[in-house]
């Protein structure tokens, strides 16, 4: 049994990011060697000279909602802050729902703009559990006008306690992000720049495209004692033929598959099979690579420094070998690196 407490870290407030660097490649990068059990300082800028020739960027194009809603009750005028989560059938909503007081079915919360002015109003339906609702917005505007109009970028709370500056808008977004549906970024990817992904292409570093939607449950920690308690929440995630024939070729011409950020692990290693072969698919995912998880699809992974006790650091830890990826930790407290979704990167080879 894993106990949760073996995935705690600490970590000097100071080194949480509050804002993303002016460029995003300026981002420090540590580099990771599992087969000699070592690690360099490099930054992201330096990738073409970091990768191969033949070796093959996987990128997960989700694209983050304005998911962060607020408002008040009519009944009682009390303050009330929402995340969408979902649109279900029947246009109803899910949405993570937080107010002081009990809120009952029927209400009616009256959702304001982002310069607090009244907009629409949300019916609550039913409550869903941890805090969810179904909720039927009261108009027939698409849901996705709706959160582009009156959202604000749902930043985690460590950033600024979840306060939206403007430049959130598009910091809080890689720059190659396509299909909506994200309540959280892919963070990961906001290291990535257009012309660093230009340049890696003329070295012969290729890159493709897979979607997973982000939810919730990927940044929340894990309450639980052990690791066979938890339960992972489900993401909607797709690789479609084009990426498959890309990969199975990158494999078989001796290439790596670089994974950008564990959504894109979870959608490869979901779609795989044991001899570590892709097929198209599309559907929900509540993989949870932990110990002692055989990966398959996956050569290489770039990603960000993660929360303690998440799921996100079980499956780093888990790819790069728990005890090399917790001391990397220390040394990137030790050398000041900034840390979680605005913060600087590892690269794990």
């Amino acid at each position: 049994m894993l106990e949760i407490t073996n995935y705690d870290y600490n970590l000097p407030a100071e080194l949480i990011a509050q804002q993303p660097l002016a460029v995003r490649s300026d981002a420090r990068l540590m580099v990771i060697d599992r087969q000699s059990q070592s690690w360099q300082h490099a930054h992201v800028r330096d990738l073409p000279a970091l990768l191969h020739p033949g070796d093959c960027l996987v990128l997960n194009d989700s694209r983050v909602l304005m998911a962060r809603l607020s408002g008040h009750r009519v009944l009682t005028g009390g303050r009330w802050q929402g995340l969408f989560l979902a649109e279900d059938t029947g246009c109803h909503w899910r949405v993570l729902s937080k107010t002081r007081g009990k809120l009952q079915p029927g209400e009616l919360i009256q959702l304001e703009d982002r310069d607090s002015r009244p907009a629409i109003s949300i019916r609550l339906l039913s409550q869903l559990g941890a805090g969810e609702w179904a909720v039927a917005p009261q108009c027939d505007e698409p849901t996705l006008a709706i959160l582009e109009r009156l959202g604000r970028v749902p930043l985690p709370p460590y950033i600024r306690g979840g306060q939206m500056i403007p430049d959130d808008q598009s910091a809080y977004q890689t720059v190659y992000a396509r299909e909506p549906g994200s309540v959280a970024a892919p963070t990961a990817g906001l290291h990535l720049t257009l012309n660093l992904l230009d340049e890696l292409g003329r070295t012969g570093i290729r890159h493709t495209r897979v979607l997973l939607h982000v939810g919730i449950g990927t940044f929340r920690p894990m309450n639980v004692t052990s690791l066979d308690q938890h339960r992972m929440h489900a993401e909607f995630g797709r690789i479609e033929s084009p990426a498959v024939e890309a990969l199975q070729q990158v494999r078989l011409s001796g290439g790596r598959r670089i994974a950008i950020g564990t959504t894109t692990v979870r959608v490869l290693e979901s779609a795989a099979d044991a001899q570590g072969s892709l097929t198209a698919w599309s559907g929900q995912t509540d993989l949870f690579i932990r110990p002692p998880y055989t990966f398959r699809a996956i050569d290489g992974l770039l990603t960000n420094f993660h929360l303690p006790r998440s799921t996100l650091l079980v499956l780093v830890r888990t790819f790069g070998g728990d005890a090399l990826i917790r001391a990397a930790y220390d040394e990137a407290i030790r050398e000041r690196y900034r840390f979680y979704s605005y913060g600087d990167a590892m690269l794990i080879l």
